[in-house]
């Protein structure tokens, strides 16, 4: 099957489409390219070739950029909101455990030392908006297709 043609989940996908773009780069493949102000993350394939994901970003206050490593990866993680975010929103609780109704998602990616990751939503409207405390977003459908196809120790650039 052409993944360039996958459809979003019935249970409420992306509104946009993950697809396999030309995409050139000095990038290897397996390196993740995000580029916030467009709203995509890509994952470099060979030949010149790129799948590329609809995120959802950091809002307003919450942008970043740089360059890191994928340091771990977790399926159905848990989640320990930092300090700063309880301090903004008082009614979170101090962890919750993985599942559908967790932030995190499906999955996650985490880069660096950072607080950051890239993880699933259950909010897939929330694609392709500036919504997050800094996080990257894709559909719990998209993060674990890219869950699969990239490794620890990738490098991940972001770009602001």
């Amino acid at each position: 099957m052409d993944e360039s043609v996958l459809a979003p989940s019935p249970r409420g996908g992306s509104p946009i489409r993950k697809e396999i773009v030309t995409y050139e780069t000095n990038h290897k493949p397996g390196t993740i390219v995000i580029e916030t102000d467009e709203r995509r993350l890509y994952l470099v394939l060979e030949d010149g070739k790129a799948m590329k994901y609809g995120i959802g970003v950091g809002r307003d206050g919450f942008t970043w950029s740089g360059t890191h490593r994928i340091t771990r990866k977790a399926e159905w993680p848990g989640w320990t909101p930092p300090p700063q975010m309880r301090k903004r929103v008082p009614d979170l609780p101090a962890y919750m455990e993985g599942g559908p109704n967790n932030p995190l998602g499906a999955r996650a990616l985490y880069i660096g030392s950072t607080l950051y990751r890239v993880h699933g939503t259950s909010e897939p409207w929330s694609i392709g908006q500036a919504v997050s405390s800094g996080c990257i977003r894709l559909t719990n459908d998209d993060v674990t297709d890219l869950y699969e196809r990239v490794q620890v120790g990738a490098l991940i650039v972001v770009n602001h």
